[in-house]
């Protein structure tokens, strides 16, 4: 291992894959190739049906090409590193390079909650003020919330690598991980890293505490709403509307769940089982979402549907 005398730390890390399960490693490819060019080619396909099909042009597609776009990066700063380990053995990473996947993953993580709190505010002017949504989900207030968003995770992750760039790294430079993550890089300096740890514990709970907090108000208000209705019809259309962004929220926040408490206080469950977990809350949402709205929104499914079988008729409801 390259060793940099001068800052005591070394040039590179060493990247295990999924530990314990190393002559599995070329079957864990099977899937994480698959699910990374399902995230592309479904992303790809919801983002020019909505870019090609005039009704579609509305704020509630708009976000949804901005997660498509969110989907495949996160994906992209994931899957390759992972297959190159598994298929060719390339364990060894440039610390710059590994300082830079982390950042990556972790800014476009909080870009994809911040995106969830947008779609539900979406739903919510959609359904509670639907007289008012044209003036206020307007394209350059579209626009500004994903600015916004996207301002708001590169300031909070740009503190980690900084900090991380401080320690000092003498003895440990082997990552039981199959990507760069926050608390793997922490872990190995030879220095106090609690002010490493508090900030990244403090940017996980906020992001999850506000982002669910917004997200949940806003369906209670919408729940408040939809009740109020006196058609039974027109409960269920406006139902029917949410289905998709709620399936979209389980998918992305249960495993990403999962993946924060084992790492943090899961100490009995194996480290394989972590990292499968912690792969699967990064390429399984990116995966599924343009599945998710390419079944359950009726737009969508009729411009995919008009694409593959030019001569047939979309459906009638």
């Amino acid at each position: 291992m390259v060793k940099n005398s001068t800052e005591h730390s070394f040039s590179a890390f060493f990247l295990v894959g999924i530990p314990g399960l190393e002559a599995f490693h070329c079957w864990f490819s099977i899937p994480i190739f698959l699910l990374y060019t399902l995230t592309l080619l479904g992303n790809t396909l919801i983002i020019l049906t909505i870019k090609w099909e005039p009704s579609l042009h509305q704020p509630m597609f708009y976000f949804l090409c901005m997660l498509g776009l969110n989907d495949m990066a996160i994906a992209s700063s994931t899957a390759p590193r992972m297959l190159s380990i598994f298929w060719l053995d390339a364990h060894l990473i440039e610390f710059d390079a590994c300082v830079a996947q982390m950042y990556f993953i972790h800014t476009f993580s909080i870009i994809e909650s911040a995106l969830l709190v947008s779609m539900a505010f979406d739903r919510y002017v959609a359904i509670c003020h639907p007289l008012h949504y044209g003036t206020i989900l307007t394209t350059s207030m579209v626009i500004r919330m994903g600015v916004v968003g996207a301002a708001r995770a590169i300031i909070m992750v740009l503190p980690c690598p900084l900090l991380i760039l401080r320690l000092p790294y003498c003895t440990k430079y082997i990552i039981k991980h199959a990507y760069c993550e926050h608390m793997a890089i922490v872990k190995l300096a030879c220095a106090n890293t609690l002010i490493n740890q508090a900030y990244g514990i403090s940017v996980a709970l906020s992001v999850m505490v506000i982002d669910l907090g917004l997200i949940t108000v806003s369906y209670i208000k919408i729940l408040q709403a939809v009740f109020r209705l006196s058609s039974k019809d027109a409960r269920s259309k406006a139902l029917g509307t949410c289905a998709a962004h709620v399936s979209t929220i389980l998918v992305s926040y249960i495993p990403a769940l999962f993946s924060f408490l084992t790492h943090r206080i899961g100490k009995k469950v194996p480290p394989s089982i972590h990292i499968i977990f912690a792969s699967m809350y990064l390429l399984v949402p990116p995966t599924v979402n343009p599945l998710i709205y390419g079944v359950k929104t009726k737009q969508i499914r009729d411009r995919v549907m008009q694409m593959i079988f030019p001569n047939k008729k979309p459906e009638e409801h």
